[in-house]
């Protein structure tokens, strides 16, 4: 009898053997780099450089300033093929949608502009928009998401460390 910790990790890894592509093709890539241009990477690349710990004050300013001065485009380009390896080409179609839409708009706003929360809360959908969150798709994709939601985040730390090495 499997407990249901064991069964989720189950589930969650049979979901996510369905991604993983060892070598992305083309549009897996393209849905990826659309997918992180639609949830503002460079944000989430410059979060990822304000919580990282460093030496001394001024090595902070002076990673910061980097991130700063990073282009965009830049960010999604080179977080593109490690993501696509990560989503299914669905997955990252969906979500991009999702966070292009005025649900998704506000997510990222909360997420990139609100104040440190010990228990961050999603704004309320309007009725329209809940029923879009209640779409098979989306949640199918939601679940991928967020199964690799931490190697994505992961991704954005190592894209982090080859800027700081100037790679």
């Amino acid at each position: 009898m499997r407990t249901p910790a064991a069964f989720l990790i189950a589930a969650l890894l049979a979901g996510s053997a369905h991604a993983a592509t060892a070598n992305p093709d083309a549009a897996q890539i393209k849905a990826a780099h659309d997918l992180m241009a639609a949830m503002q990477a460079e944000k989430m690349m410059r979060m990822t450089a304000g919580m990282s710990k460093y030496a001394s004050p001024a090595q902070r300013e002076q990673v910061m300033a980097k991130v700063k001065a990073l282009p965009p485009e830049t960010v999604y380009t080179r977080l593109a093929t490690p993501v696509a390896k990560l989503l299914s080409t669905e997955t990252a179609l969906e979500m991009t949608k999702y966070y292009q839409s005025s649900y998704g708009q506000k997510v990222l706003h909360d997420t990139y502009n609100s104040a440190p929360q010990l228990y961050p809360t999603l704004p309320k959908p309007t009725p329209a928009e809940a029923a879009e969150l209640k779409k098979p798709a989306y949640v199918k994709a939601d679940q991928e998401f967020k199964a690799n939601e931490s190697a994505i985040q992961h991704e954005t730390f190592v894209l982090l460390k080859d800027i700081i090495n100037g790679k």
